[in-house]
């Protein structure tokens, strides 16, 4: 049977995984593999002295934004893809990261459709974290916080249509603080996808992508759903349009011509 690891996630961000011990004297490493680049990240197994082996992942190692592979290797044998063991990430519930590295680092260990084990990392410098949406006739608000940074009197939101060459339009932005609402008008946009961004410095700052990271979720896509509303907009006739999560959690906005 294929060996499992236990993963353990604690506030800060890090994550803990126990694997079944070998039974051999060879040291043995955790090896987080890059998905997309194949950059590795090796961390060494050590004994807990209850028959498993463990290996940290603390916040304050690197690991880059994508999807990570998670294997055992022992000395200098071939790695062993891990399956997954018990997930314990009651501490990212409603996580509350103040950003005040200047970054927020996520990390969330999920089951792949093929029943592995992979960690989907996020690094955000700074980061737009999505909370509630409200959905009314023909609009959305969104309410967040921003982190890593502050908002300056030149700040401002943009709806960024996906299509090569097309509008960025302003959205209706209001601050308190960190805190956040942005205000869509759906009889504002075309047809297609719209990503969701903020410039909280104005044109000459950073574009922070609003996203909704600070959870146990690894994919949210399939998993919130969120109502349709149609509109009529004179000339281009019904249109329908809703807030949903991209591969990567970001937040956008579809519309589609009904």
């Amino acid at each position: 049977m294929p060996p499992s690891a236990d993963c353990i996630a604690d506030s800060a961000g890090g994550l803990t995984f126990d694997v079944s011990d070998h039974g051999a004297p060879d040291p043995a490493h955790l090896v987080l593999v890059n998905r997309s680049g194949g950059e590795e990240v090796r961390l060494p197994l050590t004994p807990r002295g209850d028959g498993r082996l463990r290996a940290s992942l603390p916040i304050s190692v690197g690991l880059p934004e994508g999807r990570w592979d998670v294997y055992v290797q022992v000395a200098g044998d071939e790695p062993v893809r891990l399956m997954p063991g018990v997930n314990d990430l009651r501490s990212l519930v409603d996580r509350a990261s103040g950003g005040s590295r200047g970054y927020v680092a996520v990390r969330i260990p999920y089951v792949t459709k093929h029943g592995n084990l992979t960690v989907r990392s996020w690094l955000r410098t700074p980061h737009a974290e999505a909370g509630e949406l409200q959905i009314t006739d023909g609009e959305l608000t969104v309410h967040g916080r921003l982190l890593g940074t502050a908002f300056t009197a030149k700040a401002h939101a943009e709806i960024r249509s996906r299509a090569a060459a097309g509008p960025v339009l302003r959205g209706e932005l209001t601050v308190d603080g960190v805190a956040f609402t942005l205000r869509i008008g759906y009889d504002e946009l075309s047809e297609g996808p719209w990503d969701l961004w903020l410039r909280p410095a104005g044109e000459d700052g950073p574009e922070v992508r609003v996203a909704r990271l600070l959870d146990d979720i690894a994919d949210k896509k399939p998993i919130f759903a969120y109502p349709v509303a149609r509109v009529s907009v004179p000339g281009r006739g019904e249109l329908s349009a809703g807030p949903y999560y991209t591969l990567d959690n970001d937040l956008s906005v579809q519309v589609t011509s009904v």
